[in-house]
């Protein structure tokens, strides 16, 4: 009887976009707020990254900019993820090219829950923008 032989392929995939060969990008709740990280193996003539974030019925909006890092390692805690409670917040990144060009990352989804108190607190902030 012969062995049998399993041999298991793992893929890393990176996709390219415009300015930014994306190799990971996640999110995670954590406190009050929404932490994202994303790294990329190689960045030609990128301009910067934008966070974007929505809900479920709604559109993306802007909620921050990231200029390129040297070690292509980046984080942003979105802040203002507080507005409602027992909400899926769905983020992507907008990557932008020194020339304009613009693509879209894969978008990431995270359950977010936070205080009442940080809530209505989130609420007057926004009156006053």
């Amino acid at each position: 009887m012969k062995a049998k032989t399993l041999i298991f392929l793992i893929i890393t995939a990176t996709l390219l976009y415009a300015g930014a060969e994306l190799v990971s990008f996640t999110a995670r709740s954590q406190g009050g707020n929404v932490v994202l990280n994303w790294q990329t193996q190689s960045e030609t003539n990128l301009k910067n990254f934008v966070v974007e974030r929505k809900t479920i019925n709604g559109g993306f909006i802007e909620v921050g900019t990231l200029d390129p890092r040297s070690d292509k390692n980046y984080q942003y805690v979105d802040q203002s993820a507080f507005k409602s409670s027992d909400v899926l917040y769905i983020y992507r990144l907008k990557i932008v090219d020194t020339d304009g060009t613009i693509s879209y990352s894969w978008e990431v989804a995270v359950p977010h829950n936070v205080s009442s108190v940080k809530r209505t607190w989130g609420s007057i902030k926004a009156l006053f923008r």
